[in-house]
């Protein structure tokens, strides 16, 4: 007896989603593809904000910048939720492992009682800027326009929040526990001298309306510094004096804020790209931010770094130059 087999090969209806063949093409697409373009309504809207009737729920004109088609602003990490997920999944991993180390070992009681003083003056009351970060970010989630940049936002903000809270455990770790170091860093960043400037500049961020140029502020200009000059800077000061244990707890932030800046960069780059009118626009705001955040921030680094202050706010520039000219613009010029 003879068993012959046959094989079939199917062929499927459609190989995507009708919105994303309009995009591009009747072939196969990415998950992030799937997951992101033309995912946000756009119509057919019941009603409008209350507290906002001028704007429908999904509105363009929240920023002064315009766009011929917001989805241009492709994420180059391709980030939809369950990538996101995945990947901040697998850096936490590393973190808690890093954190676990340092209270397994007890790294804490090595460190002298002045180089916690300055972690919890310098270091621990960022956990309040961080968390402004997050919601500046979030309002780019809220009121931006086109699923590519809001989606990213989203996930800013979220990577803010983590910060935020790891921060916050490294001033756990060197009290016991106790939270003492998170009280005085409170105080510290109510009270402190150092801290007053960048209180004023957080608080008059959360009331910007305009929220791209929130990301501006916050990713390109803020962030910026903060990497530069805390979680560089200061932490390298802080190793010499006996803290170098310190740096494994925050290679999370600075793996977050490597991954942001890639991102941000490609989306400033986009929207002055787009027009003269953008190009000019984000250069306006550039010339109007920076000048402030380096006020906001010079008392906290001259705090840190004493008569070493203009060198390294200059190291802070350089590094927000490089990041500037990626996108076209120019400091303190024209664009």
């Amino acid at each position: 007896m003879t068993l012959e087999i046959k094989t079939a090969s199917l062929q499927p209806v459609r190989q995507t989603f009708a919105n994303v063949a309009r995009r591009f093409g009747e072939k196969p697409a990415t998950r992030y593809q799937e997951a992101t373009y033309d995912a946000q309504a756009t119509a057919n809207f019941h009603y409008r904000p209350l507290w906002m009737p001028d704007k429908t729920l999904n509105d363009p004109t929240h920023t002064a910048i315009q766009m011929k088609d917001w989805y241009v602003f492709r994420d180059p990490r391709q980030f939809y939720y369950g990538a996101y997920v995945q990947n901040r999944a697998r850096m936490q991993e590393s973190a808690e492992t890093n954190y676990g180390f340092f209270e397994k070992r007890e790294l804490a009681q090595y460190l002298s009682e002045d180089v916690k003083a300055k972690v919890t003056r310098l270091l621990l009351p960022l956990r309040h800027i961080e968390q402004t970060a997050n919601l500046n970010f979030m309002s780019g989630s809220a009121y931006g326009y086109g699923t590519t940049i809001t989606q990213a936002c989203l996930y800013a903000g979220m990577d803010s929040l983590g910060m935020a809270q790891y921060v916050s455990r490294i001033g756990l770790l060197i009290d016991g526990n106790s939270a003492d170091s998170l009280s005085q860093a409170k105080e510290a960043w109510m009270q402190d001298a150092a801290w007053q400037g960048l209180r004023a500049l957080c608080e008059k961020t959360l009331v910007q309306k305009d929220w791209f140029e929130l990301l501006l502020v916050q990713s390109l200009l803020i962030n910026t510094v903060v990497h530069q000059v805390v979680y560089q800077g200061l932490v390298a000061d802080l190793a010499k004096e006996g803290g170098r244990d310190l740096d494994m707890l925050l290679e999370f932030m600075l793996e977050c804020h490597k991954d942001l800046s890639n991102w941000s960069d490609s989306v400033f780059k986009i929207a002055a790209a787009e027009s003269e009118e953008n190009k000019q626009q984000l250069q306006n705001w550039l010339n109007q931010w920076l000048p402030q955040v380096q006020a906001a921030f010079m008392p906290y680094i001259q705090a840190a770094f004493a008569d070493q202050a203009d060198q390294v706010w200059t190291q802070a520039q350089e590094t927000i130059a490089k990041r500037v000219t990626k996108a076209g613009l120019s400091l303190g010029g024209e664009a």
